[in-house]
């Protein structure tokens, strides 16, 4: 701390005077578990990441109250609380949880929930629920009592946003980014899936950092918004 509160202090320009105020204030901003893996690993998954938060972002704009379902460590969660009222985020997970309230700040204040959508849904609905990178780790067997779940968790007009990997991606991903992939799809068995429990459903390609609306086979990632639930 003192060696770089000696280099914060050698920084002379007007330009910085906000940093170093800021430094001196809150010190410097930690990742979290999971994303600080991904820095040391693979620093360009951390643009992906940040990427499909801005799309959940950009959709879920205005909205009162909103639940991430699957957090992890929560670190790119702010995205989405910079256009939202409310932001609750949950994990099955309650080391991921703590170490995520343990980074929790006033600016960016949310509600940390310990909770599985396989066994219950919660006892508040929410305008919007989101999930990214958690559906392919749903066995199949359970898929069906999960998204139930989620949709007894969901206001009448509510909105769900499902992100995963496109199942054609799988033979190019590396082993950390396979880990606990049990239940992948293509874009037909997604749609298919998730059309038994909302009228509108409308599926995303993703390469990389880019959403759009390109060959469904060629697409490492799917973002699905679902609409009107049955």
């Amino acid at each position: 701390m003192n060696k770089n509160l000696n280099l914060i202090n050698s920084l002379k320009s007007k330009e910085n005077n906000s940093v170093i105020k800021l430094y001196k204030k809150i010190g410097l901003q930690k990742l979290g578990l999971m994303t600080s893996q991904a820095w040391y690993d693979d620093p360009k998954m951390l643009l992906f990441i940040l990427a499909r938060y801005k799309f959940v972002s950009k959709m879920f704009s205005g909205l009162k109250n909103v639940l991430e379902v699957g957090c992890g460590d929560a670190f790119a969660s702010r995205i989405v609380k910079q256009t939202v009222a409310n932001l609750d985020v949950s994990d099955h997970d309650s080391d991921l949880i703590s170490e995520a309230k343990s980074r929790d700040m006033k600016k960016w204040k949310m509600e940390y929930l310990i909770h599985n959508m396989i066994f219950r849904s919660t006892k508040k609905k929410y305008d919007g629920i989101y999930l990214l990178d958690v559906l392919e780790h749903i066995d199949k067997n359970k898929e069906k009592k999960f998204m139930k779940n989620i949709c007894r968790s969901l206001k009448k007009n509510g909105k769900v946003i499902i992100g995963m990997p496109s199942k054609n991606s799988q033979k190019f991903a590396s082993k950390l980014s396979k880990l606990g992939h049990v239940n992948c799809k293509t874009e037909q068995d997604l749609k298919k899936f998730l059309k038994i429990f909302f009228n509108d459903v409308y599926v995303f390609s993703m390469n990389d950092e880019v959403v759009h609306t390109g060959f469904y086979p060629m697409s490492n990632y799917f973002l699905a918004i679902c609409n009107t639930k049955k």
